[in-house]
């Protein structure tokens, strides 16, 4: 990075850089983008960007929420009777843009790895099954990424979930193999979830 930069300018650019599929150069092309910006677009970008802190996780479903619930949560409207269960609040985002499905989510903040034991301790599993035994839950779609972690999870979720009195049942293969639900069109999207299978 050039030292010429005023000290702004670096720590902007390396702040760009620390995020996802962003490189030195994209970060240096962002920041001097909003250089050029009105005061009044900076001041507005700033203000949403600090109203971050404030949001939270749902206490339910862990997806993003500006309450103690998020706003699928509070929606009556719900089939709350039909829980999907997701990587990330990126694939509920993904799955809600089809208009297809209305049940309620779980957010499970991850998929398992090898390290099964430990990493399971990192997912919202336990409070998945709280859910299950607590709430008059009819089905669970099984909606992580068809990869080998996706799959893995899957399976390990099958199996802790076979001793409760209800329907599981998985996205079709709609979707292909090593890809992710947040990056699926809404056609593809929309064929898995009506053609999901029970496992």
């Amino acid at each position: 990075m050039s030292s010429n930069y005023p000290k702004t300018f670096q720590k902007l650019i390396e702040n760009f850089s620390s995020l996802p599929s962003i490189g030195p150069k994209l970060a240096e092309r962002l920041v001097f983008h909003l250089f050029k910006e009105k005061k009044e677009t900076l001041a507005a970008f700033a203000e949403n960007l600090s109203a971050l802190q404030d949001l939270k996780s749902c206490q339910r479903c862990f997806n993003i929420a500006e309450e103690k619930l998020c706003g699928i949560c509070q929606d009556s409207h719900r089939d709350s009777s039909i829980i999907c269960v997701v990587e990330n609040p990126l694939d509920v985002i993904a799955i809600e843009k089809t208009g297809i499905y209305k049940g309620v989510y779980h957010v499970l903040g991850g998929l398992l790895g090898s390290a099964t034991a430990k990493q399971e301790e990192n997912l919202k599993i336990k409070e998945l099954l709280a859910r299950i035994k607590k709430e008059n839950i009819q089905e669970v779609i099984i909606a992580t990424n068809p990869t080998t972690e996706g799959d893995l999870t899957a399976l390990y979720l099958k199996r802790k979930l076979q001793s409760f009195s209800i329907k599981i049942t998985r996205l079709g293969r709609g979707l292909s193999t090593g890809g992710d639900i947040e990056y699926a069109d809404e056609i593809t999207l929309s064929s898995s979830i009506s053609h999901r299978q029970e496992i």
